[in-house]
């Protein structure tokens, strides 16, 4: 049996986790602060650093009281190391390395993106070989992974991540932030009446969303130069319907070209649900999503990875840095 106490603040949420095992979630408590940065229309790093230095010992206390546990129970104290904002990693950071130095517990530091990947696991087996689409508002990046914390980055966005645009179109829109959900909920609404380009429409594994951004806003703006008014829940499903459509076919075709069991989905907008239904009804290859829990920044998909790394002991020593980006590559452990 295994304990292991995962802080994860790479951003805008302070959440601390505790896994049993596999997975036995003991707790997951998630100090969000949406609710402050949507006055400013996205994320404010020092005020995001600043909340998770007010709430992260409340957060903590919080966590082994509704597991149930003290930290001489924890087996291995995991945080969240990189990609994400200095600041709010080093809040993170310094809480774990305090925790395990206090009670001389075993430290692993976690790439985010893997506990994204990881988070399908909370769900059930990942099928080795598979192929991961990581889709979030800082990601969009195809990962083939040949075995266990195996990770190869076959293809990436050259410029805006999809979740980046969703919130950039959103904002044309006048949508409250994070715009990605809203526009989500607004295509099951709207029709395909706008023509939008393809971006990046090519055999790579590769893509690029800031032409498509762009396309949005002039489109905009030439309508309102010429008087024209917009159907927003149109024009939110014909960009959707094309965002969709290059990450499913290029995920498709890397998920055969590289023959695997399996297509899981990681990150903040495997929430989004035409991309569930899109790549559900035309994959053939089966495909796993998170729960929508774990979709969103949480520290049980850091533990979750952690739990693999602790198996393997593949431990971190504590003078470890923050990074505001890893290489996702160099996590990968040998078997």
């Amino acid at each position: 049996m295994s304990l292991i106490l995962a802080i994860e603040s790479s951003c805008d949420e302070m959440s601390i986790s505790i896994l049993k095992d596999k997975r036995e979630i003991l707790c997951n408590v998630v100090a969000s602060q949406i609710d402050t940065h949507r006055l400013f229309g996205g994320v404010v790093p020092e005020i995001a650093s600043r909340m998770h230095v007010e709430c992260v010992s409340t957060v903590l206390k919080t966590a082994l009281k509704e597991a149930n546990v003290d930290m001489n129970d924890i087996d291995a104290i995991a945080v969240t190391k990189g990609p994400g904002l200095v600041g709010s990693l080093h809040v993170g950071m310094q809480a774990a390395k305090t925790l395990a130095l206090a009670y001389h517990k075993p430290f692993i530091g976690v790439h985010h993106i893997a506990g994204h990947i990881y988070a399908n696991d909370l769900v059930e087996d990942i099928q080795y070989p598979c192929l991961c689409l990581v889709v979030s508002g800082g990601h969009s990046e195809l990962v083939y992974m040949k075995h266990e914390f195996s990770f190869e980055v076959i293809g990436q966005t050259l410029d805006d991540a999809i979740g980046e645009a969703y919130d950039k179109v959103g904002r044309v829109l006048h949508l409250p932030y994070p715009g990605g959900p809203v526009i989500d909920k607004m295509a099951k609404d709207g029709k395909c009446v706008y023509e939008l380009p393809l971006p990046l429409n090519d055999d790579s594994y590769n893509f690029s969303f800031s032409g498509l951004k762009s396309a949005v806003i002039n489109f905009c703006h030439n309508a309102s130069q010429r008087g024209e008014t917009i159907v927003p829940e149109d024009l939110a499903c014909s960009f959707q319907s094309v965002a969709l459509e290059v990450l499913v076919s290029k995920t498709i075709k890397a998920a055969k070209d590289y023959g695997v069991k399996q297509i899981i989905v990681a990150g903040g907008v495997s929430a989004n649900a035409g991309l569930r239904n899109k790549l559900t009804k035309e994959s053939s290859i089966p495909a796993l999503f998170p729960p929508m829990k774990y979709c969103t920044d949480n520290a049980a998909m850091i533990a979750s990875a952690a739990r693999v790394m602790f198996e393997h002991q593949k431990f971190s020593s504590l003078d470890l840095s923050v990074k505001p980006s890893y290489d996702l590559e160099e996590e990968s452990i040998e078997v």
